[in-house]
């Protein structure tokens, strides 16, 4: 299943992880009212469905409602490894301390999903990945147990965040990980059904 960046934002928080205030334009002017609501600094950023969105010129900051309508207008006539950017997503600035890397993927060996942080944040995770794999850490997660307290704190300790933001990291992880189990990307089976 592919979303885009909005859509993925509103199933996070629907499992309560934090997400900035901000909604989708597919017009300059639709964008400028977005913001002048949000008010101060947003970020503009193309809703395309690859990776590469910043390099490509796809995100940008804008300081008032105006600029923002204006970057909208150049973002909204790109084209990003191939695919036309027709709508943009414009989101509250936040004043980021630090960035870190928090996803879910499948590990087909293990046949489970697998949780995975780093401390050098996403947008490069693949790079990291080959040039540095000891800073990704993982822990698998059991189908039928769910994530388990035990495996997030070990993440946390892993990529070093200070004690204090164990608990909220804890409550991001769980949010992030009950958004992936609640959109199965196959059918589930009658409960009579044996698992085996």
């Amino acid at each position: 299943m592919k979303l885009h960046e909005f859509q993925s934002k509103r199933l996070f928080a629907k499992h309560g992880v934090p997400i900035p205030a901000g909604d989708v334009a597919e017009t300059p002017e639709q964008a400028r009212d977005i913001a002048a609501k949000l008010g101060g600094s947003v970020v503009v950023k193309s809703q395309v469905l690859v990776g590469g969105r910043g390099k490509a010129g796809g995100i940008k900051l804008a300081h008032t409602p105006d600029e923002a309508g204006r970057l909208a207008a150049e973002i909204l006539r790109l084209e990003i490894k191939g695919l036309p950017v027709r709508q943009v997503l414009v989101d509250q600035a936040a004043d980021i301390a630090r960035e870190i890397y928090l996803g879910i993927v499948i590990d087909r060996a293990a046949r489970r999903s697998t949780m995975m942080a780093s401390s050098e944040g996403g947008v490069e995770i693949e790079e990291v990945a080959r040039s540095k794999p000891e800073a990704i850490k993982k822990v698998l997660i059991d189908p039928f147990l769910g994530l388990r307290g035990y495996q997030t704190l070990e993440l946390a300790k892993g990529i070093g965040l200070p004690v204090h933001q164990y608990r909220d990291f804890g409550r991001i992880a769980g949010g992030l990980c009950s958004t992936r189990h609640s959109t199965p990307t196959m059918p589930r089976l009658p409960r009579s059904t044996p698992w085996w």
